[in-house]
């Protein structure tokens, strides 16, 4: 409660110290358009949720964007970090540039649920036959920045500046060995020509009601840096454990001396932390002691100078562990997102508008998920506001969470989506 109250009143506080004055209610021309256009936007969605792409390969994907914003008469861009999507619109009166952006890319996933539109597309991913789904909401997404391209585009003579739909290819992360994703659009010049003063982004999510968005100040969603541990041992009979070194038990005593990195190490009451180990292989028979062994996980973090504890303690202890045990083990991280953070002064700026659209009632100050997006990585560059849109039916108890075959999104909250993120580019725009 104390955090909505402050929220709101430095909100209100910076709107009358900078002159800025927002409408009190969502623009006319934007919502009639947005509830016109509603029933494309359903069936972008849909053509999209029956054809996925993983990421790096979303070239069918990228077509269909780049083919509907040449239609609108932009200047499209192609290409951007492989498959990435890039249009820019130019309105009738100068001022900023504000960036909208929407991730494209699906996940190897086989979906379960029985829809009309049902994915049936299948691949080969590292080794492994899959289906191909869209589990996690970027059909959604790339839908409705479609529609606000659309909206925007017929309404030029309201834009002071200029808006750049960026539609990004390999959020989920690039298949090993390639590059993708946020980072690759920004060293590729995204933001430049023209510099990009302000970037606004958004994720539909299963568990929010219909009609809710939710948001935070600050660190929203975690840094996450993946780590490969190898552990060194020495090969036995394994009825002679003695005559070994057994990596498996070194692999076992490296998980336990990580948790307590957390558990004894970090001051969880500033934010949280995970250590994840989600794959360990080794061996391959049951009386054999193998020589090696190798494990994968992942870390969360929403704080840096906590980061900066866990990754440190993690390089000092596994190599430690290991050589207690007589054995050997290296560790090496690869960064995957950094710290999700919204821009104080960004979010308080457009607070009004998220509740002008929603309704006050239906946007809610949540608490920090310890979930990853590379949305981040703009973040680290310009102010961003990143927001979650509610895509859960309002009598369902027990929504599927996302990445998972059973995933479903309620199409009536695409809508709101087309009409907040017109609003928060219009908005952004006119403001001083």
């Amino acid at each position: 409660m104390k955090n909505k109250i402050f929220t709101g009143l430095f909100t209100s506080l910076f709107l009358i110290f900078s002159g800025s004055i927002v409408a009190q209610q969502i623009d006319p021309v934007i919502e009639e358009a947005a509830n016109d256009l509603e029933k494309q936007v359903i069936e972008w969605r849909r053509d999209f949720h029956k054809n996925p792409e993983l990421s790096n390969r979303e070239f069918e994907t990228a077509k269909k964007i780049a083919a509907h914003l040449e239609s609108l008469g932009m200047e499209v861009q192609t290409g951007i970090a492989k498959t990435g999507v890039v249009g820019i619109l130019k309105g009738d009166n100068p001022g900023k540039v504000v960036a909208l952006r929407a991730d494209i890319d699906a996940l190897p996933v086989t979906e379960r649920n029985d829809l009309p539109f049902k994915s049936t597309v299948t691949t080969e991913f590292l080794g492994t036959q899959t289906g191909v789904m869209h589990a996690c909401g970027h059909d959604t997404h790339t839908a409705i920045l479609m529609g606000v391209a659309q909206i925007l585009a017929n309404n030029k003579d309201k834009i002071n500046g200029t808006v750049k739909f960026i539609f990004q290819p390999a959020e989920e992360g690039p298949p090993p060995g390639e590059e993708g994703g946020a980072s690759v659009m920004i060293k590729e010049g995204v933001l430049e020509k023209p510099a990009v003063d302000a970037i606004f982004g958004l994720h539909i999510n299963s568990a929010t009601p219909v009609g809710t968005i939710r948001y935070k100040p600050e660190g929203t969603m975690a840094a996450v840096e993946r780590f490969v541990i190898n552990v060194e041992g020495k090969g036995t009979h394994g009825s002679a454990p003695w005559s070994g070194t057994d990596p498996i038990l070194i692999s076992a005593k490296i998980i336990d001396g990580l948790q307590t990195i957390i558990s004894r190490e970090s001051k969880l009451v500033d934010a949280a932390a995970v250590i994840t180990v989600g794959k360990i292989s080794s061996g391959v028979r049951f009386n054999i002691i193998p020589e090696t062994a190798e494990m994968i996980g992942t870390v969360r973090t929403l704080d840096p100078d906590m980061k900066e504890l866990i990754l440190r303690r993690m390089n000092e202890m596994v190599p430690a562990i290991a050589e207690a045990f007589g054995g050997k083990a290296t560790i090496e991280f690869q960064n995957n997102t950094a710290i999700t953070y919204n821009d104080p002064e960004l979010t308080a700026k457009m607070l009004p508008t998220l509740q002008k659209v929603a309704g006050k009632d239906k946007v809610e100050l949540q608490k920090a998920t310890t979930g990853g997006e590379d949305f981040s990585f703009f973040q680290e560059k310009i102010p961003g506001l990143y927001f979650f849109l509610g895509g859960q039916p309002l009598d369902s108890s027990d929504p599927a969470p996302h990445h998972t075959p059973d995933f479903f999104i309620d199409e009536s909250g695409l809508n709101l989506g087309v009409k907040v993120m017109s609003q928060l580019a219009l908005d952004y725009l006119n403001m001083d």
